[in-house]
């Protein structure tokens, strides 16, 4: 049995820190009911704050003219804080000093992915290699850290320099990452994936997409991801 998810997601999204984990868990589920089975995750970008400037901006004072101010902003904290719990996550938004602009997080998943799929073997020569002892699958490990970097670490996500470290803490090639997102490639792409996203209505996220039949919004619980992977499948 096959299950194909794709999941439109931003990095800067708290509820899709909380999603992720959910949908890893309904995976491990999926997985012990369909031994047999292959699941394959593809993430697709999503900008939730479109109009970011590109070295980022304070973080917390966006937030409070976002929702309010600051006792709004205490309160949308601690609901997201409560969730996450239930998930393993202790949001730190204490941590957070800038509001990211995340196309070159984007970039560097897309990057991740093409990397895993073998798709830059026939493209190109693969200049993003992984360190002794990987198992070359990298975009799992990168998407997990890429969260824990905003929310639990509060590094700049938004930074060449923090992205392609964090890439490197991952195992892949922190030089040859680096020389790629000081390029522009790839751009064009992910803002196109953003754009067809919009263009599917799709308006917030997370977002769940399971065998292109079904599809979940917002961090649903592991339970009802589950349903709908067995359903799709």
């Amino acid at each position: 049995m096959k299950l194909t998810v794709d999941v439109v997601s931003d990095v800067v999204c708290p509820w899709c820190f909380i999603g992720k984990r959910h949908l890893d868990r309904a995976l491990e589920l999926w997985r012990a009911e369909q031994p047999a089975g292959v699941a394959t995750v593809t993430w697709r970008p999503f900008f939730l704050n479109p109009d970011t400037p590109e070295a980022g901006e304070p973080y917390r004072p966006f937030l409070e003219k976002k929702f309010g101010g600051p006792k709004q902003l205490e309160e949308l904290w601690q609901r997201v804080s409560a969730a996450g719990r239930g998930a393993g996550i202790e949001f730190a938004f204490e941590k957070i000093e800038l509001r990211a602009n995340t196309l070159n997080a984007h970039r560097l998943i897309h990057y991740a992915q093409k990397y895993d799929t073998g798709v830059m073997s026939t493209a190109r020569p693969k200049t993003v290699s992984l360190a002794d002892g990987a198992d070359g699958t990298v975009t799992p490990a990168l998407i997990e850290a890429l969260f824990a970097a905003q929310f639990l670490h509060g590094r700049h996500v938004g930074d060449r320099a923090v992205l392609a470290a964090v890439a490197g803490e991952c195992g892949m090639d922190e030089a040859a990452v680096r020389s790629y997102l000081d390029s522009d490639e790839d751009a064009e792409a992910v803002r196109a994936g953003d754009a067809e996203a919009r263009r599917l209505g799709i308006g917030g996220v997370p977002f769940f997409i399971f065998n292109n039949k079904l599809a979940a919004s917002g961090a649903q619980p592991p339970d009802a991801l589950l349903k709908a992977m067995c359903e799709a499948a």
